[in-house]
């Protein structure tokens, strides 16, 4: 058994739900074959969600973390391959912070790449009938401070650890009444599983062109 904890954020910025979460207790409800998981609900806050983290990876102890986020706007399930050293709110987070231009760890390296088979895992959630796509920003949002805080947890204490972040379109109900893309909790669930399964079978990742010219 490979034990995976998986992450998603409360609602922020007025809506009353958020997709990452519904999906990532979905699929820890139900894990597939061969993987134990967790999951936590993280705050939407620069400093406590990397806490919540750390706390939760100490009690879980982990050997794959896959932190999940809201990307509204994104029309499919975006596999994150760079966190960046900087903070740059553009909306205040959910306790009214909101940092501009400051780094998320002093004298930290610029950014950190996934340790997660970022293109297998998209090819894996594409076999599945679901779509996906390799992102090269996971913004400056809080997201984003999660995913570097996880990296640099890695880098500097827990070198055995592997892990890495995907955004998630908005779910039905919060674009009833605006043109926006969205994907049923159930259906990224399942991307979910496809995403845990793979990284935890797959140290190598895949050689295809996954890039973007823009």
């Amino acid at each position: 058994m490979t034990r995976v904890l998986l992450t998603g954020f409360a609602p922020f910025d007025g809506e009353s739900t958020n997709p990452s979460w519904q999906a990532v207790r979905a699929a820890a409800d139900e894990p597939p074959t061969g993987i134990e998981a967790f999951a936590v609900e993280l705050p939407c806050v620069y400093g406590a969600s990397v806490a919540v983290l750390r706390a939760a990876i100490e009690e879980t102890r982990p050997e794959i973390v896959v932190c999940v986020g809201q990307a509204g706007g994104r029309p499919d399930i975006t596999v994150e391959r760079l966190a960046v050293n900087v903070d740059d709110a553009r909306i205040p987070d959910a306790s009214g912070a909101e940092p501009v231009d400051e780094a998320i760890v002093p004298g930290g390296p610029a950014a950190y790449f996934s340790t997660l088979p970022v293109k297998a895992c998209v090819a894996a959630v594409r076999a599945a009938g679901l779509p996906a796509s390799v992102s090269n920003t996971a913004g400056t949002y809080v997201c984003n401070h999660v995913f570097y805080g996880l990296a640099h947890l890695i880098a500097t204490e827990l070198p055995e650890l592997r892990g890495g972040f995907v955004h998630v379109p908005y779910a039905p109900e919060q674009v009833v009444d605006r043109a926006q893309p969205s994907l049923p909790a159930a259906a990224v669930a399942r991307a979910l599983r496809e995403i845990a399964v793979t990284a935890a079978h797959t140290r190598t990742d895949l050689r295809i062109a996954g890039g973007a010219t823009h």
